[in-house]
This record gives structure tokens, sequence and C-alpha cells, in this order.
């Protein structure tokens, strides 16, 4: 390959890395009425219908909050809201110790014959001397914590009472956009008197947490396009 076609296919990486990053830095800023329009409607989606048979204007509904006195407000039926707490925390640990040690030493001659031979020649045959030596030590530390509280609904209730709840946030900071995603399954028990749930008492439990913005685009690998790119140029 000749040094001009070489310097034609980085031209061409570098103009395709740069169209690439215009498409992907483009972004659009929604107006303030459209982003409030755009979240009622999806809250609106997730409301409870009203029951077909409860008549327009009455003052009685079958799932009305006053219609069953003797219980709380605590979540119990669908998209009613409850807070998770999220404590996690994860630690593991572990050391190894080798030390072993082996000597072998062994001797063989003659040291007297009958009558009054010499033995000077023959009285060390043989002389063998072994040692192995082994020593190793291995130690492996790793840990995770998390802790945060937030408020979610309850999106499903199985057959057997258990809930199904699901706590989603969105922070942006900075053009830096934060998304938290927590759901699992949770007995009514569980929750506490100020409507508040553990996570660690949730079943099935999943967390994510995912960022995007300027602290993500310089933390995340390179594309396979830079990479490519940095094959070619080779530092």
């Amino acid at each position: 390959m000749t040094r001009g076609v070489l310097n034609r296919r980085i031209l061409a990486l570098l103009l395709a890395l740069t169209l690439n990053h215009a498409l992907f830095a483009k972004t659009s800023h929604p107006d303030l009425q459209k982003t409030r329009a755009d979240y009622v409607a999806r809250i609106q989606q997730q409301s409870v219908p009203m029951p077909a048979d409860a008549p327009m204007g009455s003052l009685w509904m079958a799932g009305g909050a006053l219609t069953d006195l003797a219980t709380d407000y605590k979540a119990h039926k669908l998209n009613d809201l409850i807070t998770i707490v999220v404590v996690h925390r994860t630690t593991a640990q572990a050391t190894g110790d080798v030390n072993g040690e082996r000597d072998f030493n062994t001797t063989s001659g003659i040291s007297g014959l009958a009558g009054h031979i010499s033995t000077s020649g023959v009285s060390n045959i043989l002389t063998a001397q072994s040692s192995t030596k082994l020593k190793g030590t291995g130690s492996t530390d790793a840990s995770s914590t998390m802790s945060t509280s937030l408020t979610g609904q309850v999106i499903a209730v199985l057959p057997n009472g258990n809930l199904v709840v699901e706590a989603q946030r969105q922070v942006t900071i900075s053009n830096q956009k934060e998304t938290m995603v927590v759901r699992g399954v949770l007995r009514p028990g569980d929750i506490n008197p100020s409507n508040t749930a553990v996570s660690t008492s949730l079943s099935n439990l999943e967390v994510e947490l995912k960022g995007k913005g300027v602290v993500s685009d310089f933390t995340r690998p390179p594309n396979p396009l830079v990479r490519a790119l940095l094959w070619i140029i080779g530092f």
C-alpha cells in the first residue's frame, strides 16, 4: 500500500468520523409547553379509568377513596404511589496464600571392606540433593454501594395479592441526563406505615442507572469507526 493510498483512506475515515459526530451530536430543544403537554399526556395514559358502571356525576363510586374506611393510604391497588428506598451494598473479598517447601538429600558410598583393602576411592559413590519451594499469595476485593429513594407506582397486582412496583427518575444537569429505573415484586405487608418500602424486601429486583450526556460521551468506549481509525494510525 502506497503512502498516497493510505493518506486518502485516513482522510476518508476522518470525514466519515466528522459526519458521524455531527449526526449524533445534533440534539433537539423542545419548547417548555410541548414538554409539559407530553408529560401530562404520558401521565394520563397511566391513570386508572373510571369504572363503566359509575354514572357521571354520581356521589358513589365503587373504587372511591372513602368506600372502605377501614383501609389506610398505603399502596394496594393499581397505580397507587409508593416510595422505594434503594439500599444496595455488595462486598466480595477472597484471599489465598500458598507456602510449600520440600528438601531431598541422599549419600551413597563404601566406608570399609574386609581385610586391609583401602576404600578411599569408593567411600563416596553417589551424592544427590534436591530442593523445591513454592510460595504464592492472591487477593481480590470488589464492592458496590447505592443509596437513594424515589417514588413510583403499582403497575400490576398479582393473583396472590403481591404488587409489582416500578419507579423511574430522570435528572438533567448541565447537559448530562441521568435515568434510574427500579422495579420488583413487593408484598403488601412489607410496606411501612409511611407508604415506603426498602429495596431489600423486593423480589426479582431490577435496578438500572444509566447516563447520557457530556460525562458519558467521554467515559464510554469509542465506537467501531474510531477504533478502526486508531488501528490504522497505530498510536
